[in-house]
């Protein structure tokens, strides 16, 4: 693939070096690879909830996928308009992506509630790390929007925490 024939017809203006918009835009691209992964495993677990507190769960998982599938279009709008790629396929999710998959016939619902606690712990981890390339170039605007993301990722990874806490009763 020619290369420099992509970028003229898919370039984008920005004020942000060639660099800056390499490393962003690969930053974002594994990102987004983890939020498409994610995304998934939350909807997997939602429809394949069981159990007596099946209704609360069933919808907190709902509630937490529109949430995470939210972040998709904006990350990769980013990417693009910083004068970037962003994903193509299926192929390059699993190519780029850092939470694991979840094929099990069945999970146990605390199982469930605790793999995803996990897996959004590491992606508030991923967005720090993102976060940090941002800031090496100056790239506030980028920054701006992790903010938030990281911020409704903690959140999710309090609910689960809680949900899934061993208490001494």
């Amino acid at each position: 693939m020619n290369t420099a024939n992509t970028k003229s017809k898919l370039g984008t203006r920005t004020n942000l070096s060639e660099e800056a918009t390499r490393d962003i835009s690969a930053a974002l691209n594994a990102l987004l690879a983890d939020v498409f992964a994610l995304y998934l495993k939350t909807k997997n677990f939602h429809w394949h909830m069981s159990g007596p507190h099946f209704r609360d769960y069933h919808l907190l998982l709902d509630d937490q996928g529109d949430q995470i599938f939210a972040m998709t279009d904006p990350m990769a709008e980013r990417a693009r308009k910083i004068g970037g790629t962003t994903l193509r396929s299926i192929g390059q999710i699993a190519k780029l992506q850092r939470i694991p998959d979840n094929d099990a016939e069945y999970v146990d619902p605390q199982d469930m509630l605790a793999e995803l606690a996990d897996d959004n712990l590491k992606l508030s981890a991923e967005i720090r790390a993102v976060h940090d390339v941002c800031d090496e170039y100056g790239d506030i605007a980028t920054a701006s929007l992790l903010e938030n993301w990281l911020d409704e990722t903690e959140r999710r990874t309090w609910f689960l925490f809680e949900i899934t806490r061993k208490t001494n009763r």
